[in-house]
């Protein structure tokens, strides 16, 4: 899978602007606040229909434009497409695949599916649960739609559930009706547990072996799935899980109700992070805690090569910032398979680039 042209109009900081890219290695340099990211934006954008940036579409286009357009000539399934997004101020967009209407952004993700790594994925180790949790359910509801219809429905019932609690002191008749609730979330939520527990195995080994090459094999990475304590072994039967996040919940019943709460199910679950068995929220470096972001991301490049059979295209945003020398050689030359997309400011380490193109950029146009 690669995207082999891009052509932008009005979008962002580009007037305009068409590029043919290396089927490899990509790197897209100038100094800051040139368009560089933007650039990586657009092609996100093909892929899904939304920026990974942008609160709404209006932000997408020029200061003062009207209307903005993307079109990408894409290689997916050794087959060629043509698709467009056209964006414009007071009136709804347009998107198509090889000339026909593209009714959202799913259509476009069965062309062109990207791994985007950003500066804020160091999130994904400094911060809190949550990050980690929506990293897993991004993924996930890509590579598996019953995973994302799971969540749906346990995000419902939870919702409904934290209502009851909450308004159980003025209406207690309300508690009656958690029995069924519970249900739901144990037997939805066992299908969460068990599409995250599989998933987590996977990225673990995959980021592990990316973080002890990239660190000159001076590294070891550990990811492990952390779930309701009750659940002995994740990658049981769903069956198994369903037990044991009942029982969990049962034994909650009491503190649920006190606290007006919900206190059991996976919507508390976590991926712990360690490197050399410390962990790396707490005790890694700024370039340690980059390293193991990128590795959990080029984990899930893999896991989306072996679900789709190709790999999906890879843009790293400031990637080299903050590593040294060896895990820059690493990200430039050895992330291997696929096509590979890097930003940075300076061009100084770019002597180290072995195959592929350089973009320079500045002030949304390509200098050549």
């Amino acid at each position: 899978m690669q995207i082999r042209e891009l052509a932008l109009r009005g979008w962002r900081n580009y007037d305009s602007a068409a590029l043919t890219f290396d089927d490899s290695c990509n790197v897209i340099y100038g100094e800051n606040a040139q368009g560089k990211t933007n650039l990586l934006e657009a092609i996100v954008y093909l892929s899904c229909g939304k920026s990974p940036r942008a609160r709404s579409d209006r932000e997408l286009m020029g200061f003062e434009g009207q209307e903005a357009r993307v079109k990408g000539r894409i290689l997916s399934r050794d087959r060629e497409f043509v698709t467009e997004v056209q964006l414009y101020r007071g009136r709804r967009r347009r998107m198509t695949v090889n000339g026909v209407a593209a009714k959202n952004g799913a259509a476009l993700s069965d062309v062109l599916h990207t791994v985007f790594f950003a500066p804020e994925d160091l999130f994904l180790i400094r911060a809190g649960a949550a990050e980690r949790r929506r990293f897993m359910d991004t993924s996930l509801c890509q590579l598996r739609p019953r995973y994302g219809e799971a969540l749906r429905q346990y995000e419902r019932l939870y919702e409904h559930k934290t209502r009851i609690l909450r308004d159980s002191e003025d209406k207690p008749e309300l508690l009656d009706l958690l029995p069924e609730f519970n249900e739901g979330l144990c037997r939805y939520g066992a299908a969460i547990v068990s599409y995250r527990a599989r998933f987590c195995a996977a990225l673990a080994e995959y980021a592990r072996q990316a973080h002890y090459e990239c660190s000159g094999q001076r590294e070891e990475l550990a990811l492990s799935y952390q779930t309701v304590s009750t659940v002995a072994d994740p990658l049981g039967s769903q069956g198994d899980i369903y037990g044991a996040l009942k029982a969990h919940m049962d034994s909650h019943q009491a503190a649920e109700r006190a606290s007006r709460l919900c206190l059991s199910g996976p919507h508390k679950d976590d991926i712990d992070v360690s490197v050399n068995g410390r962990s790396a929220r707490q005790f890694c470096s700024q370039g340690q805690v980059r390293t193991a972001a990128l590795s959990m991301k080029l984990a899930e490049r893999e896991i989306h090569k072996n679900a789709m059979g190709e790999y999906p295209v890879m843009l790293l945003d400031d990637v080299l910032s903050e590593l040294d020398p060896k895990r820059q050689e690493y990200v430039l030359n050895r992330i291997s398979g696929g096509q590979v997309f890097i930003t940075c400011c300076e061009n100084d380490r770019l002597d180290r680039l072995q195959a592929g193109r350089l973009f320079h950029i500045r002030s949304g146009e390509v200098v050549l």
